[in-house]
């Protein structure tokens, strides 16, 4: 039968768990967005030489759009890599949390016999 502290620790596991996955999500959906971003930039950068050069036409609403594709992509990746950065970090203490929470739980092995006894610490993975 379980005591309430050893409840606590595994419920708290759990938020812990939930949390680590939402940061892994934030954390991918940054990443690709960051790609969007850059492929933004590389788009207006091409258009902006392409019309320097004379090679498309020097039409103000290409160079308009050409321009707000690279500022746009500027501050787009720039704000997703802050958010990204952030959520490492948020993603790395609730890891060690979660491996503290799990340490302090006193795991017991169950044999084939159905009998239990404490965990040996220094050879579980």
């Amino acid at each position: 039968m379980s005591t309430m502290g050893e409840d606590d620790p595994r419920r708290e596991i759990e938020q812990l768990e939930a949390r680590i996955e939402q940061l892994a999500e934030t954390i991918e959906r940054c990443r690709k967005l960051m790609l969007i971003a850059r492929a933004a930039i590389g788009a207006g950068g091409v258009l902006l030489v392409a019309a320097l050069l004379g090679v498309i036409g020097s039409d103000p609403a290409v160079m308009i759009a050409a321009t707000a594709a690279v500022l746009g992509g500027i501050v787009l990746s720039g704000s997703n890599r802050s958010t990204a950065e952030e959520a490492n970090a948020n993603l790395a203490a609730a890891e060690a949390e979660r491996r503290s929470l799990i340490g302090r739980i006193e795991l017991r092995l169950v044999g084939a016999n159905g009998v239990s006894r404490p965990a040996d610490r220094e050879n579980l993975p």
